[in-house]
C-alpha cells in the first residue's frame, strides 16, 4: 500500500472556527478523517501532520525521503514566504500536490505568489476541503502512471 503524508502548516489547527467565511466550517480532524477515508478508497494509507513551525515541516518533508510515496501539502502562509520549503520539497524527490481551501489568485496580490508551486506537481485551490479528496486522487494517478498524464 502506498503511503501519502497529509501535512498542514500554520493555522490550518483552528480550521472550522478561523474565518469560515474564508476557509469554511470543516475543522482539521474531519479534514483528516475524509483523507484517511478517502486513501483508503483509493488504496492509499494516509497520515497527518499539522504544525505551525516551518523547522517541523521541513523535518517532515526530510522524513518522508523513502518513506512516504507522495504528500498533499497546505503549508498556508509559508506558501507565500518559504524559500525553505520549497528547497525542502526539492531534495526530498517526493511528489508533492499544494493544496489551498481558498483560491489564493482570487485574494491580496500577496498571496498570488507560492514558493511551492515550481517544485510541486499540481496546485490545487479554492475548492474548500474537497481540494484535500481532489489531492489525493491526483497523487494516485501521478503514482500508478508514473508521470500523471
Amino acid at each position: 500500500m502506498q503511503k501519502i503524508l497529509v501535512l498542514n502548516g500554520p493555522n490550518l489547527n483552528l480550521l472550522g472556527t478561523r474565518q469560515p467565511e474564508v476557509y469554511g466550517t470543516t475543522t482539521l480532524k474531519m479534514v483528516e478523517d475524509m483523507c484517511a477515508a478517502h486513501g483508503q478508497s483509493l488504496g492509499l494509507q494516509v497520515s497527518h501532520l499539522q504544525s505551525n513551525h516551518e523547522g517541523v515541516l521541513i523535518d517532515a518533508i526530510h522524513a518522508a525521503r523513502g518513506v512516504h510515496d507522495g504528500i498533499v501539502l497546505n503549508a498556508g502562509a509559508f506558501t507565500h514566504t518559504s524559500v525553505a520549503l520549497m528547497d525542502a520539497i526539492a531534495s526530498a524527490e517526493v511528489p508533492v500536490v499544494e493544496v489551498h481551501l481558498s483560491n489564493i489568485h482570487a485574494r491580496e496580490a500577496f498571496r498570488h505568489h507560492s514558493y511551492i508551486a515550481p517544485v510541486a506537481i499540481g496546485q490545487i485551490c479554492g475548492f474548500g476541503a474537497l481540494g484535500y479528496k481532489m489531492a489525493l486522487d491526483a497523487l494516485a494517478v501521478h503514482l500508478s502512471e508514473g508521470d500523471g498524464s
